[in-house]
């Protein structure tokens, strides 16, 4: 009883004792405040992906005509997309730099020579900054690989430099370390993403932070180790427009192939959110050329929507006619006519234009069986007014 007595009575002093006490400050978090997220902006860029370049060699995925490199050069300018640099792309992305609405990052990949005899005179020409990804074991090897004193010489004039692995292991070669265990992978990848970023910065003395995936193959285990390694921006194979908000780890970028135009055409064209939809010459106010006459002419304004849309092909030498092919945005393949008297091929819209802007791309061949370098491309301007104007007026 004494026992439980004594207990009550240095429970009540401790508590008159608390009381008279001032309260105890609150512990404060040492943990440092995460930073503010970083707003997306009105900035839309495509990131475009080259390989090989020829002006001989037959035209694959991976290897693309000079000629029709230099035109899609040409065709960005006079659209008036700004082609920006790596380090423009990086701080932009951080929010410390503003850009315009559309722009454009060049990267040519593996290290080819034909980047340096072919693109590099190209890109020097117009003036455009670009990104090398390069890996280790095709530097210095000769053959069509480019020499040190070839990367050092683009450096000077334009060129940054990327890491893309150490020895461009395609996915099934990744694959099959994946699966002899997490210890065999990690060291792999460790020497891929690794060992490469220390190459490149030791040989070319720069800071590497961008990395190309081979093939565009990556997995979870990769984005751990491309943080611990310092690498902040990593590109895939997988088109689409960036954001300042795009995940860095999974970059989308535009992979342009020798044999198929119509991703460049994707890459260019940029509509409000992102979209691709549209094509090249959409842009309202564009001088546009055409190497032979068109109607409607390009960059022009109508004020129809069923209109009647012509080529005049009689400077255009031995053209097989049998293999002209009149695509027009929004219809796909369409059943054009070819008068081979005045050499003119056309077609009257049967469904009326929707859209503000109409783009129309004609292929033909010769009787070799041999196509141009680039397809007829060029668009027109519908009045939105005349969307709207009544049935009988739409002539």
């Amino acid at each position: 009883m004494l026992r439980r007595l004594f207990i009550s009575l240095f429970s009540a002093a401790a508590l008159l004792h608390a009381q008279d006490e001032p309260p105890a400050p609150v512990p404060q978090s040492t943990a440092p405040e995460a930073p503010p997220a970083i707003q997306d902006d009105a900035t839309r860029i495509s990131v475009l992906g080259y390989h090989e370049l020829s002006e001989t060699q037959p035209e694959t995925a991976m290897r693309i005509r000079t000629s029709k490199f230099r035109k899609q050069m040409e065709t960005i300018r006079q659209l008036g997309i700004t082609v920006i640099s790596l380090d423009d792309y990086l701080a932009w992305k951080r929010g410390q730099k503003t850009l315009p609405e559309r722009c454009i990052l060049i990267t040519l990949d593996d290290g080819w020579k034909s980047v340096y005899t072919d693109a590099y005179p190209i890109l020097k020409e117009y003036n455009y900054p670009f990104v090398l990804y390069l890996y280790k074991e095709y530097v210095d090897i000769g053959g069509k690989s480019m020499s040190t004193a070839m990367i050092e010489e683009m450096q000077k004039n334009g060129a940054a430099i990327g890491s893309h692995s150490v020895s461009h292991p395609f996915p099934a070669v990744v694959k099959s370390h994946a699966k002899k265990g997490p210890d065999d992978y990690d060291a792999f990848l460790r020497n891929q993403l690794g060992e490469s970023k220390r190459f490149l910065e030791g040989k070319f003395n720069c800071k590497v932070t961008t990395y190309a995936y081979p093939g565009g193959y990556h997995t979870d285990e990769m984005f751990k180790l491309a943080d611990e390694f310092g690498y902040d921006n990593l590109f895939t194979v997988i088109p689409g427009k960036v954001k300042r908000s795009t995940p860095g780890m999974t970059v989308p970028r535009y992979m342009i192939f020798g044999n198929n135009d119509k991703i460049f055409d994707l890459a260019v064209s940029f509509r409000e959110g992102g979209a691709v939809a549209g094509a090249p010459g959409t842009a309202p106010g564009l001088v546009q050329t055409t190497p032979v006459p068109v109607s409607p002419e390009a960059g022009a304004m109508i004020n129809s929507r069923l209109p009647l849309i012509t080529v005049d092909l009689s400077t255009i030498a031995d053209l097989d006619p049998a293999s002209l092919v009149m695509k027009v945005a929004g219809f796909g393949d369409v059943p054009a006519q070819f008068d081979p008297k005045a050499k003119r091929l056309s077609w009257r819209v049967n469904r009326k234009l929707r859209q503000p802007s109409c783009m129309v791309t004609v292929n033909w061949k010769d009787t070799k069986g041999k196509a141009p370098d680039m397809p007829l491309r060029w668009s027109f301007q519908v009045d939105r007014d005349a969307a709207y104007l009544p049935e009988d007026s739409q002539q």
